[in-house]
């Protein structure tokens, strides 16, 4: 394969079966691996089929931080939506708060919060 393209992150969250749902009920990605991870912990690997996110949780609580005061923290996932408004009417009827919205060359974004507090920016570009 030439060049280099961006697989997958990590990251951790409460329950990865639940993110994952989301994740594809969102986006329309799918599960492409799950099963036990390392330290006793679980992984859901959801996406399409060039990259994906794996959530992971080690089973116990943990407490959220300030990502963008953590040095190496996840400030934010960025995904590209075909129709905006679409997207944002989805998120906005299942409950989350919206913000942040942008009009920018070439596109537009708005910004909103998961269940565990990751915030996602939902970026759709002009063609």
């Amino acid at each position: 394969m030439a060049g280099s393209f961006l697989e997958h992150v990590n990251i951790t969250v409460s329950d990865p079966i639940a993110t994952a749902k989301r994740l594809e009920d969102w986006f329309g990605w799918k599960i492409r691996w799950q099963g036990e991870a390392r330290a006793g912990g679980y992984t859901v690997h959801v996406g399409n089929d060039s990259s994906y996110i794996a959530v992971y949780s080690v089973g116990k609580a943990n407490t959220p931080q300030d990502t963008y005061e953590t040095r190496g923290g996840l400030n934010h996932v960025g995904v590209v939506v075909a129709d905006l408004d679409a997207m944002e009417k989805k998120l906005l009827a299942a409950g989350y708060h919206t913000h942040n919205h942008g009009d920018y060359e070439p596109g537009r974004r708005f910004y909103f919060d998961d269940d565990d507090g990751i915030e996602f920016e939902v970026v759709s570009y002009d063609d």
